[in-house]
């Protein structure tokens, strides 16, 4: 965990191949599930590699909302990374969450704003 100002400052871990998109201000939301880390609007998030653990960006929460994964549409996804039909999403999230994700899963889907970008180290 890291520390701002008198808060811990929440950590959301990323695979490698979104952390273009993220920096790039294309992907500006996330969807998790099961949220251990009771996510609202205002938290300050340090995002980090999942494979290495490297911080590559800090992030301000900007809006939540919360809807079963059966029931999120095309206006949902702006900002997410697509997929090609609704089996495809569940077996992205199964693949991520566990076999126990079903489409009356509740998906915390939370839109943010970059703050800063850690300095790239070659």
């Amino acid at each position: 965990m890291f520390y701002v100002a008198d808060s811990v400052m929440k950590t959301l871990k990323f695979i490698a191949n979104l952390i273009p998109p993220i920096l790039s201000r294309k992907k500006t939301s996330t969807w998790r599930l099961f949220d251990d880390k009771d996510l609202r609007v205002g938290d300050t998030l340090c995002f980090v590699e999942h494979e290495t653990g490297r911080e590559f960006a800090t992030a301000k929460v900007i809006s939540v909302r919360e809807k079963p994964l059966g029931e999120i549409n095309e206006q949902d996804a702006i900002g997410q990374e697509k997929f090609d039909s609704r089996e495809k999403m569940l077996e992205a999230f199964r693949s991520h969450y566990g076999n126990a994700v079903t489409m009356g899963t509740i998906v915390k889907m939370v839109d943010f704003v970059l703050v800063s970008k850690e300095k790239q180290v070659a």
